[in-house]
């Protein structure tokens, strides 16, 4: 087992959202978004129905380079373009902030831009790498998006956990003014400043909520419940699975100084979440994942709000 858990933790060659195109060349958005071919602009057009009747009150958002329809929005829906949207992150740039990867999700609705944050943690001895997933949308479901991811680097764990003190997410209103744009460069670096204080703190007390064996059992099971009338087949799906969660926090290299504490069993649940093969693999599998990251993963989230009520 040891051999091939060694194996299963340290062979990861992608980068840890494992999506999109390298833009560390990029000094600005405009460019992150031109080598990544996301340089399209979206453009409102009409809707019809089948007899040619134009559908009142509402428009469809056209991409310009394949005239995909990426929504259907109300005629009072402003389409903040790509670059528009983007432009206030260069501001971050002066910071150090820099580009790492670009890309799309959802078939182009979605479009972010990844970069990394210049300063490194050291959290209880332990290098954390935060990163800023910068978003936005086109089919009317929302703006501008921030998400701070913290990555452990040692095992590219994501640990953006739903703290109480501090928000990991945050929307902005684009404006179209270079000192609204340095605002909200500011207030993006305060957020994610902040949010990273605090899951410091809350790193250091997850480190002194001991576990026992048992409870590290009852976790996997409550994380991984078999279900009512479950087939033997789902049965044993669900008991490998259970297998795969134990044994990142039983014997990944990484941990094994860490003590038997909630720390662990979050790092072990996070490496679970985002590097365990699924039993079955969609083709959007590597999208809605990603997506997680950024909307925060449901598991890792229910396995902080079990260490913390214990």
């Amino acid at each position: 087992m040891a051999a091939n858990v060694e194996s299963m933790f340290y062979t990861r060659e992608k980068p840890w959202h494992g999506l999109g195109v390298e833009v560390k060349a990029a000094p600005t958005s405009a460019d992150a978004l031109r080598l990544s071919g996301l340089d399209w602009t979206v453009k409102q057009e009409a809707i019809f129905t089948d007899n040619g009747k134009e559908i009142a009150g509402y428009k469809a958002n056209v991409r310009s380079t394949d005239r995909r329809v990426l929504g259907v929005v109300t005629d009072r829906y402003k389409v903040v373009q790509n670059t528009e949207a983007f432009a206030f992150t260069d501001e971050l740039l002066g910071n150090g902030v820099r580009y790492e990867t670009a890309g799309s999700l959802q078939e182009g609705r979605r479009v972010w831009l990844l970069a990394r944050l210049p300063r490194e943690y050291i959290i209880s001895g332990e290098r954390i790498s935060p990163y800023l997933v910068f978003s936005n949308t086109h089919d009317g479901s929302g703006a501008v998006k921030v998400a701070v991811t913290p990555v452990r680097v040692v095992c590219n764990n994501t640990l953006n956990l739903a703290l109480s003190t501090a928000k990991r997410s945050w929307s902005m209103v684009h404006t179209g003014d270079i000192k609204g744009k340095i605002e909200e460069a500011k207030e993006t670096l305060f957020f994610a400043e902040k949010y990273m204080d605090e899951l410091g703190k809350e790193f250091e007390q997850l480190r002194d909520k001991k576990m026992t064996d048992a409870k590290v059992a009852e976790y996997i099971e409550l994380l991984l419940p078999v279900e009512n009338g479950a087939t033997g087949q789902q049965v044993k799906n669900i008991q490998k699975l259970r297998e795969d969660m134990k044994a990142r926090y039983y014997d990944a290299p990484d941990l094994k100084q860490v003590g038997n504490n909630a720390y662990r069993f979050i790092n072990a649940v996070s490496d679970f979440a985002t590097h365990a093969n699924p039993l079955r693999k969609t083709v959007n599998y590597q999208e809605n994942l990603f997506g997680r990251t950024i909307d925060g993963n449901p598991l890792i989230d229910r396995a902080y709000q079990l260490v913390c009520a214990a």
